[in-house]
């Protein structure tokens, strides 16, 4: 009798043990799925878009960037989809009649129709547009402050009309533009962040920055990572995927290579007595041209001699001598004034220049007319590269102008003298020596994607703008409500049960 007692004891706990069991597990089956139904969610980000207009002493160029609203460590992932050149000149040259503004900007539209396509009509909205005028429009703002506040103010009417988000449009300092192209080089080198083994994007181990130069042309930028103790105006810290850099950067206005030649050219005019028989020692032999003074002197990068007339025609008179061209190129710099401890050129302070640096724009179309090889990123030893100078300054030339295709006659004529200056620019400016000269990649772009300022911009200023997330959950909504339906009504019956059996129990 005790012995069934017993065994009748042993099974209401047992059930009640199995009641009490199933119960915690119809809860906790209940809790995992709403947890996995929220932290299980795929996050499907929608592609952002940017546009900046680049618009250069000489051209404009339109882009347009897409990113994943996911931001990784601070920064949105670029790549660029579109560059379209606009045609014509640099929006400096532009004259503006209030009466024409809706024809003025015609040729833009070429380039917006194409963005238009590129990006999904539904983002058109919500797509910001920037643009960003460079040394083109810093100098004619120094010379006439006027005609650039109504060239921007007739834009800024044109972008606004637009079916973007268009946001800002203004002149860009030098040093901002330099510290762009730095970002837009080592962005596209991959020495900010690449994929892991997980498809997950972290910072490169042990990585290294390269340093940027950008010839226009009007200006030329340097920019460089340094170490974090050296201080000044020229030293900018930013912030780049979590993690911070210090970057020398200068912007010399005037030293583009279409400045610099106008200088070199006043040089020519100054040293001679005859305004219709100029030697030019830059230029070829038996290459002769007239230019008018507006060309040289309608600029501030050079002063206006005495007597100045606008339409004074000069005959240039081709020599073909190298060492006096590039005697000509050094005396438009001074290397002499410093009271820092070390400068590049006209008292500008500069740390030395250490690693890899890439030299794009103006510097990549000089170096690929030297002809030193025949590849879309061009070294050279020092040596080799003064000797390729040379030779083309006293013999390449008449080869080159017979093949027309490769190069357009009006450039054809400036390399002997942007030869001489990228190379004055670089070794007697930068202080590069035959110790570190191949330390140089003249490059037009990197994996596709043209080098320049824009980029750079628009991921700084991708940091700035809001991500659209889209969560997808693992279950659809009537698989996870049936599923909640049915452990809630498991946790009810067991709890019917419990309350059965406790009864029997003590009853």
């Amino acid at each position: 009798m005790a012995e069934m007692a017993s065994k009748r004891q042993m099974g209401y706990k047992c059930r009640i043990a199995g009641v009490m069991l199933l119960l915690l597990a119809s809860i906790a089956a209940l809790v995992a799925v709403a947890v996995i139904q929220d932290s299980w969610a795929s996050k499907e980000y929608t592609l952002e878009y940017g546009i900046v207009i680049d618009a250069g002493s000489s051209r404009s160029n339109l882009y347009v960037y897409e990113w994943p609203g996911e931001k990784e460590n601070e920064t949105g992932v670029v790549t660029e989809s579109l560059n379209c050149r606009v045609p014509g000149d640099g929006i400096s040259d532009m004259e503006i009649d209030p009466g024409k503004n809706n024809t003025l900007w015609e040729r833009f539209q070429e380039c917006v129709d194409k963005a238009m396509k590129v990006i999904p009509a539904e983002k058109h909205k919500s797509t910001p547009l920037f643009l960003g005028a460079t040394a083109g429009m810093r100098l004619l703002h120094m010379t006439d402050e006027q005609r650039s506040n109504n060239i921007m103010k007739s834009l800024k009417q044109f972008l606004n009309s637009l079916p973007f988000d268009f946001k800002n449009a203004s002149i860009i300092s030098g040093q901002e533009e330099g510290l762009y192209g730095w970002v837009t080089v080592n962005y596209l080198m991959g020495n900010f962040l690449e994929k892991n083994l997980w498809n997950a994007y972290i910072r490169p181990e042990g990585s290294k920055t390269v340093g940027s130069m950008d010839l226009g042309g009007a200006s030329t930028q340097i920019a460089f990572d340094v170490q974090d103790e050296l201080t000044g105006p020229d030293y900018m810290h930013v912030k780049l995927y979590g993690y911070p850099y210090n970057v020398y950067t200068h912007s010399f206005l005037c030293y583009g290579k279409n400045e610099a030649e106008k200088m070199i050219l006043d040089a020519m005019v100054q040293a001679s007595s005859d305004p219709s028989k100029i030697n030019n020692p830059c230029y070829p032999e038996g290459f002769n041209t007239t230019i008018m003074a507006s060309d040289i002197y309608e600029t501030p990068c050079t002063k206006k001699p005495q007597g100045y007339n606008p339409n004074q025609k000069l005959f240039m008179v081709g020599s073909g001598n190298s060492d006096i061209c590039k005697t000509m190129v050094k005396s438009i710099f001074d290397f002499k004034s410093c009271s820092s401890q070390q400068c590049s050129f006209n008292g500008v302070e500069q740390p030395p220049v250490s690693g890899d640096f890439l030299a794009y724009a103006g510097y990549f179309f000089v170096a690929r007319a030297l002809q030193i090889n025949e590849t879309s990123e061009i070294t050279a030893e020092m040596e080799e590269f003064t000797s390729s100078v040379r030779q083309f300054c006293e013999t390449h030339w008449t080869v080159l102008k017979q093949e027309k295709s490769r190069i357009a006659d009006r450039y054809l004529k400036t390399y002997c003298f942007g030869a001489h200056y990228i190379y004055t620019l670089l070794a007697d400016g930068y202080k590069f020596d035959k110790d570190n000269w191949k330390q140089i990649h003249f490059t037009k772009e990197v994996k596709s994607t043209s080098i320049g300022w824009s980029l750079g911009y628009m991921l700084t200023m991708s940091n700035m703008m809001p991500s659209e997330i889209r969560k997808t959950p693992p279950m659809t909504d009537s698989v996870f409500a049936g599923l909640v339906f049915l452990f809630s009504a498991l946790t009810i019956v067991t709890v019917v049960l419990a309350f059965i059996i406790l009864v029997r129990t003590c009853f």
